[in-house]
């Protein structure tokens, strides 16, 4: 079998927030950013791996789902409770300080976690957790 990841979803409620995390502070290059009712989903990805996405999408235009549950996902993400990706770098403390000069929200500083890896974690606009691990 031959799977590869090519897309991950992320829900989000600012375009120009996002587009100043992913693209500004996190390097990521713009793949598609399509508008529509004034909602947007946006591609978004590291410049050496053409293959691999994060597509942030408005949560308001998921189909299927009642009011209550939107109010429900907003909350959630306020919290930053409802969405979460794990990313990693050979660097992690140049991408500590890439992103806490960038204002992005920490949550963990770099740390040795007792599962053996060393990582740290922010939040995006939306409020999505991101962790970032050391890779050798």
């Amino acid at each position: 079998m031959d799977i590869t990841i090519h897309a991950s979803y992320l829900p989000h409620i600012d375009h120009n927030a996002s587009l100043a995390f992913y693209r500004d502070v996190l390097g990521f290059e713009v793949r598609n950013d399509v508008g529509y009712n004034g909602m947007h989903w946006i591609t978004l990805g590291p410049p050496d791996q053409p293959d691999t996405s994060i597509v942030l999408y408005p949560p308001a235009a998921s189909p299927g789902v009642t009011e209550d549950e939107r109010r429900t996902v907003t909350e959630m993400m306020a919290k930053g409770t409802y969405a979460s990706i794990n990313l990693a770098t050979k660097d992690l403390d140049d991408t500590f300080a890439r992103l806490q000069a960038g204002d992005a929200e920490v949550v963990q500083e770099p740390t040795d976690q007792p599962y053996g890896i060393r990582d740290c974690a922010f939040r995006d606009p939306a409020g999505n957790l991101i962790r970032i691990q050391e890779i050798s």
